[in-house]
Protein backbone atom coordinates (compact mmCIF):
# COMPACT_ATOMS: atom_id res chain seq x y z
CA UNK A 1 0.00 0.00 0.00
CA UNK A 2 1.44 2.96 -0.92
CA UNK A 3 2.64 5.99 1.88
CA UNK A 4 0.96 8.88 2.21
CA UNK A 5 4.56 10.58 2.13
CA UNK A 6 4.54 10.14 -1.36
CA UNK A 7 4.33 13.16 -2.85
CA UNK A 8 2.83 16.02 -1.70
CA UNK A 9 0.08 14.94 1.37
CA UNK A 10 -3.07 15.83 0.33
CA UNK A 11 -5.21 18.89 1.48
CA UNK A 12 -7.42 18.27 4.32
CA UNK A 13 -8.55 21.49 5.32
CA UNK A 14 -8.35 23.89 2.15
CA UNK A 15 -7.21 26.78 5.04
CA UNK A 16 -6.64 29.56 2.33
CA UNK A 17 -9.95 29.18 1.06
CA UNK A 18 -13.00 30.39 2.44
CA UNK A 19 -15.73 28.43 4.46
CA UNK A 20 -19.07 30.63 3.21
CA UNK A 21 -21.35 28.14 2.27
CA UNK A 22 -23.90 27.69 4.64
CA UNK A 23 -25.38 24.37 5.60
CA UNK A 24 -28.77 25.10 4.06
CA UNK A 25 -26.71 26.22 0.86
CA UNK A 26 -24.69 22.64 1.11
CA UNK A 27 -28.27 21.38 1.42
CA UNK A 28 -29.58 22.44 -1.43
CA UNK A 29 -27.20 21.63 -3.73
CA UNK A 30 -27.03 18.51 -2.59
CA UNK A 31 -30.75 18.09 -3.37
CA UNK A 32 -30.16 19.86 -6.35
CA UNK A 33 -27.39 18.40 -7.94
CA UNK A 34 -29.33 15.03 -8.19
CA UNK A 35 -31.48 17.37 -10.78
CA UNK A 36 -28.81 17.55 -13.42
CA UNK A 37 -29.28 18.71 -17.39
CA UNK A 38 -28.60 15.22 -18.07
CA UNK A 39 -31.99 14.51 -16.49
CA UNK A 40 -34.35 16.78 -18.15
CA UNK A 41 -32.00 16.81 -21.71
CA UNK A 42 -30.69 13.63 -22.34
CA UNK A 43 -33.55 11.09 -20.80
CA UNK A 44 -35.52 11.20 -24.23
CA UNK A 45 -33.02 9.56 -26.02
CA UNK A 46 -32.85 6.62 -23.92
CA UNK A 47 -36.61 6.16 -23.76
CA UNK A 48 -36.60 6.02 -27.69
CA UNK A 49 -34.45 3.52 -27.42
CA UNK A 50 -35.31 1.63 -24.07
CA UNK A 51 -39.25 2.45 -24.22
CA UNK A 52 -40.40 1.61 -20.74
CA UNK A 53 -37.81 -0.80 -19.63
CA UNK A 54 -36.19 3.11 -19.28
CA UNK A 55 -37.42 2.51 -15.61
CA UNK A 56 -35.15 -0.63 -15.10
CA UNK A 57 -32.17 1.25 -16.36
CA UNK A 58 -32.70 4.02 -14.26
CA UNK A 59 -33.04 1.90 -11.41
CA UNK A 60 -29.96 -0.22 -12.23
CA UNK A 61 -27.42 2.87 -12.75
CA UNK A 62 -29.37 4.32 -9.67
CA UNK A 63 -28.39 1.58 -7.28
CA UNK A 64 -24.59 2.15 -8.78
CA UNK A 65 -24.47 5.72 -8.17
CA UNK A 66 -25.75 5.09 -4.45
CA UNK A 67 -22.85 2.93 -3.58
CA UNK A 68 -20.36 5.15 -5.20
CA UNK A 69 -21.67 8.29 -3.26
CA UNK A 70 -21.56 6.13 0.02
CA UNK A 71 -18.09 5.08 -1.26
CA UNK A 72 -17.23 8.64 -1.82
CA UNK A 73 -19.42 10.44 1.38
CA UNK A 74 -17.38 7.73 3.60
CA UNK A 75 -14.16 9.28 2.53
CA UNK A 76 -14.61 12.87 2.67
CA UNK A 77 -16.58 12.78 5.35
CA UNK A 78 -13.21 10.97 6.89
CA UNK A 79 -10.63 13.76 4.73
CA UNK A 80 -12.88 16.93 3.91
CA UNK A 81 -11.01 18.63 0.70
CA UNK A 82 -12.06 20.71 -2.08
CA UNK A 83 -9.87 17.77 -4.12
CA UNK A 84 -12.44 15.02 -3.30
CA UNK A 85 -11.60 12.08 -4.80
CA UNK A 86 -8.74 13.05 -6.75
CA UNK A 87 -7.39 13.97 -3.21
CA UNK A 88 -8.54 10.49 -1.75
CA UNK A 89 -7.37 8.29 -4.67
CA UNK A 90 -3.43 10.08 -3.92
CA UNK A 91 -3.98 9.34 -0.31
CA UNK A 92 -5.24 5.64 -1.17
CA UNK A 93 -2.52 4.55 -4.51
CA UNK A 94 -0.35 7.39 -5.38
CA UNK A 95 0.10 10.83 -6.46
CA UNK A 96 -0.50 9.51 -9.97
CA UNK A 97 -3.83 8.78 -9.39
CA UNK A 98 -5.17 11.80 -7.97
CA UNK A 99 -3.29 13.27 -11.14
CA UNK A 100 -5.07 11.34 -13.36
CA UNK A 101 -8.70 11.35 -11.76
CA UNK A 102 -8.11 15.07 -10.88
CA UNK A 103 -7.16 16.57 -14.61
CA UNK A 104 -9.53 13.67 -16.19
CA UNK A 105 -12.36 15.37 -14.20
CA UNK A 106 -11.31 18.82 -15.15
CA UNK A 107 -11.48 18.53 -18.47
CA UNK A 108 -15.01 16.60 -18.10
CA UNK A 109 -16.17 19.37 -16.27
CA UNK A 110 -15.10 22.57 -18.56
CA UNK A 111 -16.17 20.85 -21.61
CA UNK A 112 -19.73 20.30 -19.77
CA UNK A 113 -19.64 23.77 -19.37
CA UNK A 114 -19.80 24.63 -22.82
CA UNK A 115 -22.23 21.96 -24.23
CA UNK A 116 -24.45 23.79 -20.93
CA UNK A 117 -23.81 26.69 -23.05
CA UNK A 118 -24.83 25.46 -26.10
CA UNK A 119 -28.22 23.88 -24.92
CA UNK A 120 -29.00 27.25 -23.34
CA UNK A 121 -28.70 29.23 -25.78
CA UNK A 122 -30.63 27.23 -28.51
CA UNK A 123 -33.23 27.18 -25.72
CA UNK A 124 -32.73 31.47 -25.90
CA UNK A 125 -32.66 31.51 -29.66
CA UNK A 126 -35.95 29.89 -30.17
CA UNK A 127 -37.67 32.21 -28.08
CA UNK A 128 -35.64 35.09 -29.61
CA UNK A 129 -35.22 34.10 -33.03
CA UNK A 130 -32.33 35.92 -34.96
CA UNK A 131 -29.86 35.96 -31.97
CA UNK A 132 -26.62 34.57 -32.31
CA UNK A 133 -26.67 31.79 -29.93
CA UNK A 134 -22.86 32.17 -29.60
CA UNK A 135 -23.79 35.25 -27.73
CA UNK A 136 -26.01 34.11 -25.18
CA UNK A 137 -23.59 31.35 -24.50
CA UNK A 138 -20.52 34.46 -24.03
CA UNK A 139 -23.54 35.96 -21.52
CA UNK A 140 -23.98 33.57 -19.77
CA UNK A 141 -20.75 32.68 -19.18
CA UNK A 142 -19.21 35.91 -18.14
CA UNK A 143 -22.30 35.83 -15.72
CA UNK A 144 -21.57 32.74 -14.26
CA UNK A 145 -17.33 33.52 -14.08
CA UNK A 146 -17.96 36.57 -12.19
CA UNK A 147 -20.27 34.76 -9.73
CA UNK A 148 -17.51 32.44 -9.03
CA UNK A 149 -14.86 35.02 -8.83
CA UNK A 150 -17.23 36.60 -6.26
CA UNK A 151 -17.14 35.65 -2.06
CA UNK A 152 -18.06 31.85 -2.21
CA UNK A 153 -21.61 32.35 -0.85
CA UNK A 154 -22.68 34.25 -4.02
CA UNK A 155 -22.09 30.66 -5.93
CA UNK A 156 -23.98 29.11 -3.10
CA UNK A 157 -26.61 31.62 -3.58
CA UNK A 158 -27.11 30.86 -7.02
CA UNK A 159 -27.29 27.41 -6.99
CA UNK A 160 -29.53 27.91 -3.61
CA UNK A 161 -32.30 29.32 -5.35
CA UNK A 162 -31.43 27.00 -8.64
CA UNK A 163 -31.85 24.26 -6.53
CA UNK A 164 -35.16 25.35 -4.97
CA UNK A 165 -36.85 26.09 -8.83
CA UNK A 166 -35.96 22.70 -10.09
CA UNK A 167 -36.81 20.91 -6.79
CA UNK A 168 -40.11 22.77 -6.99
CA UNK A 169 -40.92 22.08 -10.25
CA UNK A 170 -39.74 18.23 -10.57
CA UNK A 171 -42.64 17.72 -7.57
CA UNK A 172 -45.56 19.76 -9.19
CA UNK A 173 -44.60 17.16 -12.20
CA UNK A 174 -44.88 14.15 -10.70
CA UNK A 175 -47.68 15.39 -8.55
CA UNK A 176 -49.65 15.61 -11.19
CA UNK A 177 -48.19 12.77 -13.35
CA UNK A 178 -49.70 10.63 -10.65
CA UNK A 179 -53.00 12.46 -10.46
CA UNK A 180 -53.36 12.17 -14.14
CA UNK A 181 -52.40 8.29 -14.19
CA UNK A 182 -54.87 7.91 -11.07
CA UNK A 183 -57.69 9.40 -13.47
CA UNK A 184 -58.32 12.15 -11.15
CA UNK A 185 -57.09 15.26 -12.77
CA UNK A 186 -59.74 17.37 -13.80
CA UNK A 187 -59.39 17.35 -17.40
CA UNK A 188 -57.74 13.93 -18.38
CA UNK A 189 -58.25 10.61 -19.02
CA UNK A 190 -55.81 7.77 -16.82
CA UNK A 191 -54.29 6.21 -19.84
CA UNK A 192 -53.79 2.79 -17.42
CA UNK A 193 -50.92 0.51 -18.50
CA UNK A 194 -52.07 1.32 -21.67
CA UNK A 195 -48.20 2.40 -22.92
CA UNK A 196 -46.79 -0.06 -20.53
CA UNK A 197 -47.69 -3.40 -22.80
CA UNK A 198 -44.49 -3.18 -25.27
CA UNK A 199 -41.99 -3.09 -22.17
CA UNK A 200 -39.01 -4.07 -23.82
CA UNK A 201 -39.69 -2.62 -27.66
CA UNK A 202 -36.16 -3.34 -28.63
CA UNK A 203 -34.94 -6.42 -26.95
CA UNK A 204 -32.15 -6.21 -24.60
CA UNK A 205 -30.23 -4.04 -26.98
CA UNK A 206 -32.26 -1.30 -26.08
CA UNK A 207 -32.55 -1.59 -22.75
CA UNK A 208 -28.28 -1.83 -23.00
CA UNK A 209 -28.76 1.89 -25.08
CA UNK A 210 -31.16 3.07 -21.99
CA UNK A 211 -28.64 1.79 -19.20
CA UNK A 212 -25.71 3.70 -20.88
CA UNK A 213 -27.91 7.11 -20.78
CA UNK A 214 -28.88 6.67 -17.81
CA UNK A 215 -25.62 6.09 -16.16
CA UNK A 216 -23.81 9.49 -17.59
CA UNK A 217 -27.13 11.30 -16.80
CA UNK A 218 -26.31 11.32 -13.12
CA UNK A 219 -22.96 12.75 -13.56
CA UNK A 220 -22.35 15.88 -11.10
CA UNK A 221 -23.22 13.89 -7.53
CA UNK A 222 -19.87 14.19 -7.34
CA UNK A 223 -19.83 18.20 -6.72
CA UNK A 224 -21.63 18.38 -3.50
CA UNK A 225 -18.20 16.83 -1.73
CA UNK A 226 -16.39 19.40 -3.25
CA UNK A 227 -18.03 22.15 -1.90
CA UNK A 228 -18.67 20.41 1.45
CA UNK A 229 -14.84 21.63 2.12
CA UNK A 230 -16.08 24.92 1.81
CA UNK A 231 -18.68 24.50 4.53
CA UNK A 232 -19.33 25.42 7.89
CA UNK A 233 -19.38 22.21 9.09
CA UNK A 234 -17.70 19.70 6.10
CA UNK A 235 -18.42 16.46 7.85
CA UNK A 236 -21.96 17.62 8.87
CA UNK A 237 -22.62 18.48 5.21
CA UNK A 238 -21.05 15.45 3.56
CA UNK A 239 -22.66 12.74 5.70
CA UNK A 240 -26.56 14.78 5.55
CA UNK A 241 -26.44 14.51 1.69
CA UNK A 242 -24.66 11.37 1.41
CA UNK A 243 -27.49 9.53 3.38
CA UNK A 244 -30.79 11.09 1.37
CA UNK A 245 -29.06 10.15 -1.79
CA UNK A 246 -30.85 7.01 -1.70
CA UNK A 247 -34.75 8.52 -1.41
CA UNK A 248 -33.61 11.47 -3.98
CA UNK A 249 -32.53 9.27 -7.07
CA UNK A 250 -35.30 6.83 -6.48
CA UNK A 251 -37.89 9.72 -6.55
CA UNK A 252 -36.95 12.35 -8.96
CA UNK A 253 -35.23 9.58 -11.46
CA UNK A 254 -36.86 6.69 -11.73
CA UNK A 255 -40.03 8.02 -9.95
CA UNK A 256 -40.26 10.80 -12.95
CA UNK A 257 -38.85 8.36 -15.58
CA UNK A 258 -42.08 5.87 -14.30
CA UNK A 259 -44.59 8.52 -14.34
CA UNK A 260 -43.19 9.63 -18.41
CA UNK A 261 -43.54 6.25 -19.81
CA UNK A 262 -47.11 5.84 -18.44
CA UNK A 263 -48.35 9.09 -19.89
CA UNK A 264 -46.87 9.16 -22.79
CA UNK A 265 -46.31 6.85 -25.85
CA UNK A 266 -42.55 5.49 -25.79
CA UNK A 267 -42.08 5.75 -28.99
CA UNK A 268 -43.70 9.46 -29.50
CA UNK A 269 -41.47 11.49 -31.54
CA UNK A 270 -41.86 14.12 -29.46
CA UNK A 271 -40.10 12.79 -26.62
CA UNK A 272 -36.89 13.07 -28.16
CA UNK A 273 -37.98 16.60 -29.64
CA UNK A 274 -39.03 18.35 -27.47
CA UNK A 275 -38.29 16.78 -24.59
CA UNK A 276 -39.72 14.02 -21.88
CA UNK A 277 -41.03 16.22 -19.64
CA UNK A 278 -42.49 19.13 -22.16
CA UNK A 279 -43.85 16.32 -24.17
CA UNK A 280 -45.72 14.66 -20.99
CA UNK A 281 -47.53 17.93 -20.06
CA UNK A 282 -48.03 18.43 -23.62
CA UNK A 283 -49.94 15.08 -23.24
CA UNK A 284 -51.68 16.29 -20.08
CA UNK A 285 -53.15 19.71 -22.02
CA UNK A 286 -52.02 21.91 -19.18
CA UNK A 287 -51.99 25.15 -20.78
CA UNK A 288 -48.52 26.70 -21.01
CA UNK A 289 -47.21 23.64 -19.14
CA UNK A 290 -44.42 22.68 -21.73
CA UNK A 291 -43.48 26.36 -21.99
CA UNK A 292 -42.86 26.71 -18.79
CA UNK A 293 -40.65 23.10 -18.43
CA UNK A 294 -39.03 24.41 -20.98
CA UNK A 295 -37.90 27.60 -18.43
CA UNK A 296 -37.10 24.45 -15.59
CA UNK A 297 -34.64 23.02 -18.39
CA UNK A 298 -33.28 26.29 -18.89
CA UNK A 299 -32.60 26.60 -15.35
CA UNK A 300 -30.71 23.45 -15.02
CA UNK A 301 -28.26 23.88 -17.75
CA UNK A 302 -27.49 27.51 -16.24
CA UNK A 303 -27.07 25.59 -12.71
CA UNK A 304 -25.22 23.38 -14.52
CA UNK A 305 -22.61 25.41 -15.66
CA UNK A 306 -22.75 27.58 -12.54
CA UNK A 307 -21.75 24.35 -10.25
CA UNK A 308 -19.35 23.39 -13.10
CA UNK A 309 -17.35 26.12 -13.02
CA UNK A 310 -17.06 25.62 -9.30
CA UNK A 311 -16.53 22.66 -8.96
CA UNK A 312 -13.22 23.04 -12.23
CA UNK A 313 -11.77 25.96 -10.63
CA UNK A 314 -11.84 23.87 -7.33
CA UNK A 315 -9.91 20.74 -8.82
CA UNK A 316 -7.64 22.33 -10.42
CA UNK A 317 -6.74 24.33 -7.05
CA UNK A 318 -6.53 21.47 -5.00
CA UNK A 319 -4.52 19.75 -7.72
CA UNK A 320 -2.09 22.69 -7.88
CA UNK A 321 -1.93 22.99 -4.14
CA UNK A 322 -0.63 19.15 -4.09
CA UNK A 323 2.16 19.90 -6.35
CA UNK A 324 0.37 18.59 -9.28
CA UNK A 325 -0.45 21.55 -11.86
CA UNK A 326 0.68 24.94 -12.65
CA UNK A 327 1.10 27.22 -9.81
CA UNK A 328 -0.56 30.19 -11.18
CA UNK A 329 -3.84 28.42 -10.84
CA UNK A 330 -3.62 27.86 -7.13
CA UNK A 331 -3.32 31.98 -6.14
CA UNK A 332 -6.07 32.76 -3.99
CA UNK A 333 -7.64 36.31 -3.17
CA UNK A 334 -10.47 36.97 -1.57
CA UNK A 335 -10.69 33.13 -0.73
CA UNK A 336 -11.94 32.22 -3.98
CA UNK A 337 -8.81 31.06 -6.11
CA UNK A 338 -9.79 33.45 -9.35
CA UNK A 339 -6.85 32.60 -11.89
CA UNK A 340 -8.45 28.92 -11.65
CA UNK A 341 -11.90 30.24 -12.37
CA UNK A 342 -10.61 32.11 -15.36
CA UNK A 343 -8.65 28.73 -16.54
CA UNK A 344 -12.01 26.68 -16.28
CA UNK A 345 -14.05 29.62 -18.17
CA UNK A 346 -11.35 30.09 -20.51
CA UNK A 347 -11.13 26.47 -21.53
CA UNK A 348 -15.45 26.10 -21.07
CA UNK A 349 -15.44 28.67 -24.37
CA UNK A 350 -13.29 27.01 -26.16
CA UNK A 351 -15.26 24.07 -26.33
CA UNK A 352 -18.19 26.35 -27.42
CA UNK A 353 -15.94 27.86 -30.29
CA UNK A 354 -14.55 24.56 -31.22
CA UNK A 355 -18.22 23.18 -31.63
CA UNK A 356 -19.03 26.41 -34.30
CA UNK A 357 -14.99 26.21 -36.16
CA UNK A 358 -14.56 22.38 -36.22
CA UNK A 359 -17.82 21.19 -35.79
CA UNK A 360 -16.66 17.51 -38.02
CA UNK A 361 -13.35 16.98 -36.37
CA UNK A 362 -11.99 18.40 -33.22
CA UNK A 363 -15.03 19.18 -31.58
CA UNK A 364 -16.50 15.66 -31.73
CA UNK A 365 -12.98 14.10 -30.66
CA UNK A 366 -13.14 15.97 -27.64
CA UNK A 367 -16.60 14.96 -26.28
CA UNK A 368 -15.78 11.47 -27.47
CA UNK A 369 -12.32 11.99 -24.86
CA UNK A 370 -15.01 13.05 -22.10
CA UNK A 371 -17.14 10.32 -22.83
CA UNK A 372 -16.76 7.95 -20.02
CA UNK A 373 -14.48 10.14 -17.69
CA UNK A 374 -17.49 9.68 -15.23
CA UNK A 375 -16.61 6.17 -14.99
CA UNK A 376 -12.90 6.01 -14.95
CA UNK A 377 -13.52 8.55 -11.56
CA UNK A 378 -15.84 5.76 -10.15
CA UNK A 379 -13.31 3.11 -10.40
CA UNK A 380 -11.04 5.21 -8.63
CA UNK A 381 -13.44 6.00 -5.94
CA UNK A 382 -14.06 2.68 -5.18
CA UNK A 383 -10.12 1.33 -5.49
CA UNK A 384 -9.85 4.42 -3.24
CA UNK A 385 -12.24 3.19 -0.65
CA UNK A 386 -11.34 -0.06 -0.35
CA UNK A 387 -7.58 1.15 0.67
CA UNK A 388 -8.78 4.26 2.99
CA UNK A 389 -11.53 1.85 4.60
CA UNK A 390 -9.53 -0.43 6.24
CA UNK A 391 -6.84 1.61 7.23
CA UNK A 392 -9.07 4.30 8.85
CA UNK A 393 -10.43 1.37 10.77
CA UNK A 394 -7.03 0.59 12.10
CA UNK A 395 -5.35 3.87 12.45
CA UNK A 396 -8.44 6.36 13.25
CA UNK A 397 -11.93 4.90 13.17
CA UNK A 398 -13.31 7.77 14.76
CA UNK A 399 -13.18 9.61 11.58
CA UNK A 400 -15.69 7.02 9.73
CA UNK A 401 -18.95 9.12 10.23
CA UNK A 402 -20.49 7.61 7.35
CA UNK A 403 -19.69 3.84 6.46
CA UNK A 404 -19.80 2.02 3.53
CA UNK A 405 -22.92 -0.89 3.65
CA UNK A 406 -21.33 -4.22 4.05
CA UNK A 407 -17.57 -3.72 3.41
CA UNK A 408 -16.15 -4.91 1.49
CA UNK A 409 -18.66 -6.98 -0.42
CA UNK A 410 -20.82 -3.46 -1.85
CA UNK A 411 -17.50 -2.24 -3.12
CA UNK A 412 -16.20 -5.24 -5.04
CA UNK A 413 -20.31 -5.39 -6.68
CA UNK A 414 -19.95 -1.56 -7.83
CA UNK A 415 -16.62 -2.27 -9.37
CA UNK A 416 -18.32 -5.06 -11.28
CA UNK A 417 -20.83 -3.16 -12.21
CA UNK A 418 -18.69 -0.64 -13.89
CA UNK A 419 -16.36 -3.31 -15.53
CA UNK A 420 -19.67 -4.83 -16.70
CA UNK A 421 -20.85 -1.30 -18.37
CA UNK A 422 -17.27 -0.80 -20.10
CA UNK A 423 -17.83 -4.34 -21.30
CA UNK A 424 -21.33 -2.65 -22.79
CA UNK A 425 -19.75 0.64 -23.85
CA UNK A 426 -17.59 -1.78 -25.84
CA UNK A 427 -20.16 -3.54 -27.69
CA UNK A 428 -21.99 -0.67 -28.70
CA UNK A 429 -20.34 1.32 -32.03
CA UNK A 430 -20.92 4.83 -30.91
CA UNK A 431 -19.73 4.05 -27.02
CA UNK A 432 -16.94 2.21 -28.30
CA UNK A 433 -15.35 5.08 -29.81
CA UNK A 434 -15.86 7.13 -26.44
CA UNK A 435 -14.33 3.97 -24.57
CA UNK A 436 -10.98 4.38 -26.57
CA UNK A 437 -10.67 7.54 -26.31
CA UNK A 438 -11.63 8.35 -22.56
CA UNK A 439 -8.93 5.68 -22.03
CA UNK A 440 -6.46 7.19 -24.42
CA UNK A 441 -6.73 10.41 -22.58
CA UNK A 442 -6.45 8.39 -19.17
CA UNK A 443 -3.42 6.55 -20.12
CA UNK A 444 -1.69 9.50 -21.54
CA UNK A 445 -2.49 11.44 -18.10
CA UNK A 446 -1.50 8.18 -15.86
CA UNK A 447 2.20 8.29 -18.02
CA UNK A 448 2.58 12.01 -17.03
CA UNK A 449 1.18 11.53 -13.44
CA UNK A 450 3.59 8.82 -13.18
CA UNK A 451 6.57 10.61 -14.18
CA UNK A 452 5.97 13.70 -12.50
CA UNK A 453 5.58 11.02 -9.03
CA UNK A 454 9.03 9.66 -10.34
CA UNK A 455 10.55 12.78 -10.45
CA UNK A 456 9.15 14.37 -7.37
CA UNK A 457 10.73 10.99 -5.50
CA UNK A 458 14.95 11.35 -7.12
CA UNK A 459 14.69 14.83 -5.53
Amino acid sequence: MPSTTTGTPPSTDDASLSHGLKQRHLSMIALGGVIGAGLFVGSGAGIAAAGPSIVVAYALSGLLVMLVMRMLGEMSAAYPSSGSFSAHAERAIGPWAGFTAGWAFWVLLCTAVGLEGIGAAKIVSGWLPGTPEWAWVALFMVVFCGTNLAAVKNFGEFEFWFAALKVGAITLFLALGVLAILGILPGTDSPGASHLTDFLPNGGEGLVIGLLASVFAYGGLETVTIAAAESENPVKGVASAVRTAMWRIALFYVGSMAVIVTLVPWDSKEVVEKGPYVAALDELGIPGAGQLMNVVVLVALLSAMNANIYGASRIAYSLVERGQGPKALGRVSGGVPRIAVLASCVFGFLCVLLSYWRPNDVFPWLLNMIGAVILVVWIFIAVSQLRLRRRLERETPEKLVVRMWAFPWLTWLALAGMAGIFVLMAREPDTRVQLYSTGGMTLVLAAVGFAWQKARARQ
